[in-house]
């Protein structure tokens, strides 16, 4: 909470020498809470602030791709010795589960979720003392405890119990709040979710990005479903089902600049290219060249290779791709040139399907997924997606199959294999199909910050990213860049070290072994 509390310091001191009759007044000649949030345009500006501070918390941002997707066994990094920038380096920490408590990575991370939570609680904390009509307040507040929520769930599977804002901050006694335990953080995202259904409209189409219902059911499924509370998450999943949403035909127009918001959507992180410092940007995505105008399609050189080289496809990942799978080549393709992997010259982009390299030649696959035209040097008009209609059906699946009804749990799993270009699966075997399930969610959301969650949620965390070291590190050997104690995997690396300065600020419990 330190953004927090450097800004209520000073107005705690103020408000300590100031008489009653000057805090009731608010200054006429700025905009202060005192007289901003009186109008309905007023709150719904306030929350475009709340909705932007996802794009730091959940979307293209260095502090999210490291800590869910990287932490997985979906990809890797490119060692860039000419880049070992403090920043670099924790990113890379993630990676290999070197985490440190003063991680830059990792205090960002935290500190983005507490930034929008801080301006959740403030709409929250004046919606109902504005005269606002009462389809208004249900509007703001359903919007607001959604977000709020969404923001939770990633702080208490990131970093277990967190201090729990569910107020605005005021004053310093309520500016730092001791950790609360897990189930009272999961008990107030339920809380706030079930609030935000029951106000929240179903969707419309075509959607402005704004949250729905259909979000909504959809997080609080999600909440249910790494409970393991199956019959809860089911009954959330069936009434998504019903509310118009339905896959795209083809895999890769899903993430088309132009199905931005589709049916297929049901929330999106917002982006948009320009010089409104509202643009995505995937290039860090993309090898290391002086020169990546073969990919980006833009004349982008500089002969720099200070951007790029993260989240890099696993050749593991690549493999486990099933024969005539279109998402692979949506997903993935491959640089091909010379040079060495830090510096690239790419002379071909392929296809990562049964590709091997030519003589002579080095080659680095890329995120294809994210890649679409655009008119400025790192700055991009994807958006990021949080929760697709592909995986209602495929968590659908999964919670029917875990309560022993595997018939029904393919009718669900069939719509996207068969989107896929893939044969329906007959398999009804409990234990298989998690397997089969496992195994889609995998390659269907490969890249949009899921699968470290996943491994998580399902147990399989230690094991795989302990077998994924071995891998790792059989692929790179003769390379010096991985020390001997990466991917040493235990169960203390399912949660992320608090960072230091809010364990010493806010006296914070560490979470153990840090």
């Amino acid at each position: 909470m330190k953004k927090i509390t450097y800004i209520i310091l000073p107005f705690s001191l103020i408000f300590l020498s100031c008489s009653k009759t000057f805090l009731d007044k608010a200054p006429e000649s700025s905009i202060t809470s005192g007289n901003f949030y009186k109008t309905s345009a007023q709150f719904d500006q306030a929350l475009v602030g709340a909705y932007a501070s996802l794009r730091g918390a959940k979307g293209f941002s260095d502090a999210v791709y490291p800590m869910a997707e990287m932490r997985s066994d979906n990809t890797h990094f490119i060692f860039n010795n000419g880049n070992r920038a403090l920043a670099v380096a924790s990113r890379e920490d993630a990676d290999e589960f070197l985490d440190v408590s003063t991680s830059p990575i990792i205090a960002a991370n935290y500190n983005n979720h507490y930034s929008g939570i801080a301006r959740v609680n403030t709409i929250l904390g004046n919606v109902s003392k504005a005269g606002l009509t009462e389809q208004d307040v249900n509007r703001i507040t359903g919007q607001a405890k959604f977000l709020r929520a969404l923001y939770y769930f990633d702080l208490v599977r990131y970093f277990g119990g967190v201090p729990l804002y569910l107020s605005e901050v005021t004053n310093t006694t309520n500016a730092y709040l001791p950790r609360s335990s897990v189930k009272e953080v999961y008990d107030a995202i339920v809380d706030d979710l079930k609030d935000a259904v029951a106000k929240l409209p179903v969707p419309g189409f075509p959607q402005n990005g704004r949250a729905t219902q259909g979000a909504a059911r959809m997080l609080l499924a999600d909440v249910y479903l790494t409970q393991k509370n199956y019959p809860l998450a089911e009954s959330e999943l069936k009434s998504i089902i019903g509310m118009g949403y339905s896959l795209l035909p083809d895999y890769a127009s899903v993430f088309a600049l132009s199905n931005k918001n589709s049916v297929e959507s049901i929330f999106e992180i917002q982006y948009q290219q320009g010089n409104q410092g509202q643009n995505s940007n995937w290039y860090q995505f993309l090898p290391l060249s002086g020169d990546l105008s073969l990919i980006t399609g833009i004349t982008s050189y500089n002969g720099s290779t200070s951007t790029g080289g993260f989240n890099i496809p696993t050749g593991d990942l690549i493999e486990s791709y099933e024969a005539n799978d279109t998402r692979l080549d949506a997903s993935i393709a491959i640089a091909e040139g010379t040079g060495v992997t830090e510096m690239m010259v790419i002379e071909a982009v392929k296809s990562a399907r049964g590709y091997t390299p030519p003589p002579g030649k080095i080659y680095v696959p890329f995120i294809k997924k994210f890649v679409h035209p655009h008119a400025l040097l790192y700055n991009t008009d994807d958006n990021f997606p949080v929760y697709r209609y592909a995986e209602a059906l495929l968590s659908l699946a999964e919670v029917l199959n875990e309560q022993d009804k595997s018939p029904e749990a393919l009718t669900y799993l069939n719509q996207v294999r068969s989107r896929a270009g893939l044969e329906p699966s007959t398999e009804t075997n409990r234990d298989l199909l998690r397997a089969v399930i496992d195994h889609e969610r995998r390659v269907e959301f490969a890249f949009e910050n899921k699968r470290w969650f996943d491994l998580v949620r399902t147990g399989k965390a230690v094991e795989v990213m302990n077998n994924h070291g071995v891998y790792i590190k059989a692929v790179h050997a003769g390379e010096s860049y991985l020390p001997a104690n990466s991917y040493k995997v235990t169960a203390n690396h399912l949660l992320y070290p608090i960072p230091f300065r809010e364990v010493q600020i806010g006296r914070l419990d560490q979470n153990p072994g840090y």
